[in-house]
């Protein structure tokens, strides 16, 4: 099948609204106030990113014996894994206040310029989805970052002046979750660069104790473990996943939250052992039952499921990818046997999709 045929008559399955997802990694309204009440405020209550955390510590701590200002910071990685929080740390390490805005906010270089010239010596500038940011904002930001200064353009035309305004000294945060969309200009003036991997299980435990603790909720380590191996090694995730427990605890059991009120809980909304909600099988399942494992082109999985080209390639296929379930290949997507198995499905003999997998994957 031709990897970009748009074409398809099968069935379509109940459409997962992607908009809902309790395993999406970015943050609603309910994510942000709750993040808030649970977020560290230092780099030693802060759990996982140990390599990241270690090296952050000392460039602040250096920072701190010169007293100046920290090298400007860039931090990387999938949502959720704790940026926003690393960049808080940041200007409580150093005792200084913050200021948050992201790229998408900042469409003209005027903008950028107001909050700039605004900064008090000291302050951390936060700036999430930087990647995002507008292509004259961005220029001003090169000269704004390196020589704390900026040109403020007044007039039009012939007449036009530029009229330079010096800048306290700042730390800029930026925040990406695409590093290979950033200009090297721009990412060659971040003093320190730390990109966030993943969280261990076991680092998502203690997450979830800690989140119990500030929630006064009773979590036994077995609870603990059940939710952290349903959560994508995402805190963001961990935690959410957390509240939905808590609510079933209370509910339908004595509020303490084990093993099997985890896993009855998360039953109920749909996210399985593995961390896959119903958008993920519907995938895996028009995958496997509808072409035979594949290859077969992302349009027509995506009409498949009933859902849009772009949500099918952003939201569902990363985390299946990283999961070894499914694989992009030159013909399109195809099922590895380990989604074979996650779903309890044998592939059937002498089919495209099998003879595709054994050529991939091994017989």
């Amino acid at each position: 099948m031709n990897p970009d045929d748009t074409s398809s008559e099968t069935p379509t399955p109940p459409r997962p609204d992607a908009a809902e997802r309790l395993v999406g990694a970015s943050a609603d309204g309910e994510d942000q106030a709750v993040e808030a009440a649970l977020r560290p405020t230092s780099l030693g209550e802060f759990v996982g990113q140990e390599r990241v955390r270690e090296q952050l510590d000392l460039v602040l701590k250096a920072a701190r014996a010169r007293g100046a200002t920290a090298d400007h910071v860039l931090l990387s990685g999938a949502p959720g894994l704790g940026k926003t929080t690393l960049s808080m740390i940041i200007a409580a390490e150093m005792n200084a206040p913050i200021r948050i805005t992201s790229g998408p906010a900042i469409q003209h270089a005027g903008d950028l310029a107001a909050i700039l010239s605004s900064l008090q010596e000291g302050e951390v500038l936060f700036l999430d989805e930087i990647h995002r940011m507008s292509r004259p904002a961005e220029e001003m930001l090169y000269m704004a970052m390196e020589d704390f200064r900026v040109d403020v353009i007044v007039g039009k035309g012939p007449g036009a002046t530029a009229i330079p305004l010096e800048l306290p000294p700042f730390t800029l945060v930026g925040a990406t979750t695409r590093a290979g969309l950033l200009p090297p200009p721009l990412r060659d003036r971040f003093g320190f660069t730390g990109h966030m991997e993943f969280y261990e299980s076991a680092e998502l435990e203690r997450v979830l104790h800690r989140s119990a603790r500030l929630l006064e909720l009773e979590i036994d380590a077995e609870g603990a473990a059940e939710i952290a191996g349903r959560s994508r090694g995402t805190p963001r995730i961990a935690n959410r996943l957390l509240r939905r427990v808590r609510d079933y605890a209370q509910v339908k059991a004595d509020g303490r939250i084990t093993r099997e009120v985890a896993a009855m809980a998360l039953k109920v909304y749909e996210v399985d052992s593995r961390g896959l909600d119903r958008l993920d099988r519907a995938v895996l399942h028009a995958l496997l039952k509808l072409f035979a494992g594949g290859p077969v082109g992302l349009s027509t999985l995506a009409v498949a499921v009933g859902e849009e080209r772009e949500t099918v390639e952003e939201v569902a296929e990363p985390f299946l990818v990283r999961e070894g379930l499914l694989a992009r290949t030159p013909r399109g997507r195809i099922a590895t046997p380990a989604a074979w198995s996650h779903l309890g499905l044998v592939p059937p003999p002498q089919t495209p999709g099998a003879g595709g997998q054994q050529g991939l994957f091994g017989a």
